[in-house]
């Protein structure tokens, strides 16, 4: 079997399932499945993004070329190959010319119409993802309990690092409204740990920790951190196995949206408000009572328009 021959088998095999043969497919859909499912760093992202937006020029192109077109490194290129997995790139390019030369002889207004839909399929995926938090709550027990953990620990950590810190200040800002002493830990290292114990120290029992791709070495650290302190934590993250769950008691997963150069996080967002209801509902006087609390200072300071 020649080298373009295994290369376009290597693409047969990790074509999704369930989807219609590979000649019948449109060439962007062909180019997009590729990409689906695999975990890519933001600059693999913009390599694919390329690729998808000028696949009739790109697939043509040296890796010199492409680099530089894409503004990355060679090394980048083949790395992006590799984790497709193909043997590198001249393999990859193998497969996308049979699809770059199927799109030219398809009419400029199906091209157009395929990348204008690109960010359409970007919410579609993130859909799906919400479809998913929606039936992990359809038994509302798991996230009830939590909420009730969650509440009755004063003071409550709350830890986000790198990309994860954005989620964890949104829970946060929303926690102290309703809870007495919510502890914010957004940097790693000994900071992290030092945070922690205090937490612990203080009379804290759990720790709510946020890990959303690309999982950071310093999140596995601050968890186990937070264990030795003998904190029990609870994980939302995007994946059901791994080390970060590992270490938490109770997980909740929700998938980020992967379609563009970076995560969108809506199904994180919406399993972060479904654990405050959680906690509010968890003690209805003490949320009821913080809440018209803060109204009163709101209004007597003019926090808002």
């Amino acid at each position: 079997m020649s080298s373009g021959q295994q290369a376009r088998a290597q693409a047969a095999a990790i074509t999704p399932s369930g989807q219609a043969p590979d000649h019948e497919r449109a060439p962007g859909d062909r180019v997009r499945a590729l990409f689906d499912g695999r975990r890519l760093s933001p600059g693999q992202r913009r390599i694919a993004q390329y690729l998808i937006d000028h696949l009739t020029e790109a697939a043509f192109l040296s890796i010199t070329e492409l680099a530089e077109r894409v503004g990355v490194s060679q090394p980048s290129v083949t790395r992006f190959a590799t984790s497709l997995g193909f043997s590198g790139y001249p393999a990859l390019r193998d497969v996308l010319q049979p699809m770059a030369l199927s799109a030219v002889a398809g009419s400029p207004e199906a091209r157009e119409q395929y990348r204008r839909n690109e960010l359409q399929a970007a919410v579609d995926a993130e859909i799906e993802n919400l479809e998913n938090v929606r039936r992990l709550l359809a038994d509302t027990n798991q996230v009830l309990d939590i909420g009730r953990e969650l509440a009755r620990s004063v003071p409550l950590t709350v830890l986000g690092l790198r990309i994860s810190v954005s989620l964890a200040e949104y829970f946060a800002y929303a926690a102290r409204r309703i809870h007495p002493d919510v502890r914010l830990v957004t940097r790693g290292g000994s900071v992290a740990y030092d945070a922690l114990l205090q937490s612990r120290e203080a009379g804290g029992t759990w720790a709510l920790a946020f890990a959303m791709p690309r999982h950071a070495k310093e999140t596995l650290s601050a968890l186990r951190a937070a264990r030795h302190a003998g904190l029990k934590i609870a994980l939302i993250t995007d994946h059901t196995l791994g080390p970060l769950v590992d270490e938490a008691d109770v997980a909740l997963t929700a998938g980020t949206g992967a379609r563009l150069v970076f995560d969108s996080y809506a199904a994180p967002g919406m399993l972060s408000a479904a654990l405050l209801q959680a906690m509010a509902d968890a003690d209805p006087e003490r949320t009821q009572a913080r809440l018209e609390g803060y109204e009163q200072v709101a209004d007597q300071h003019g926090f808002f328009l």
